[in-house]
């Protein structure tokens, strides 16, 4: 079948999916933990459970003018990769040796869980400017790159041979 998509591009559409579910005003992300090609978890952003969402009671960072990237601990949302892991220990889901999907590249906090989790790779869409976190999965060992879909890879081929 010609139209099935690649794994990678098939992980990020759902990670894309799960991000739609995401409660914060300024960013929507979505992560899935996948191992041996089968979904172990997923997260997306958004205030915690049983508390209000930030469409409710706005975004005290926005209010602030506070650029992206900084002063995380001033959100009241959990991250998407934050929120993958956290659902893989509620279940009682190992993701060691896994694979995260998520639609933006993670902050430093959530790379240093998903190095602590035994995350192997990740694939992340979207940038977000947070030098450390690259430089942190470069140093455990973990493989990382921007995920560039089948599609954008065509396009790019394409003009360049224009």
């Amino acid at each position: 079948m010609a139209n099935r998509p690649e794994w990678d591009d098939y992980f990020m559409d759902i990670a894309a999916m799960v991000a739609s579910r995401a409660t914060c005003l300024r960013r929507q992300v979505g992560c899935v933990m996948v191992k041996d090609r089968r979904i172990l978890s997923t997260g997306y952003n958004g205030a915690p459970s049983g508390v209000s969402h930030c469409s409710e009671v706005g975004c005290r960072r926005e209010q602030e003018g506070i650029p992206s990237g900084e002063r995380a601990e001033l959100c009241r949302g959990v991250h998407a990769e934050q929120n993958a892991i956290i659902q893989g220990a509620r279940y009682g889901v190992s993701l060691q040796g896994a694979v995260a999907y998520t639609t933006t590249q993670p902050c430093s906090i959530c790379t240093k869980m998903m190095i602590n989790a035994g995350i192997v790779e990740v694939i992340f869409g979207g940038e977000f400017p947070d030098e450390m976190s690259l430089a942190l999965l470069k140093e455990a060992g973990v493989f990382c790159h921007k995920h560039t879909s089948r599609i954008e890879a065509a396009r790019k081929k394409a003009a360049n041979e224009r």
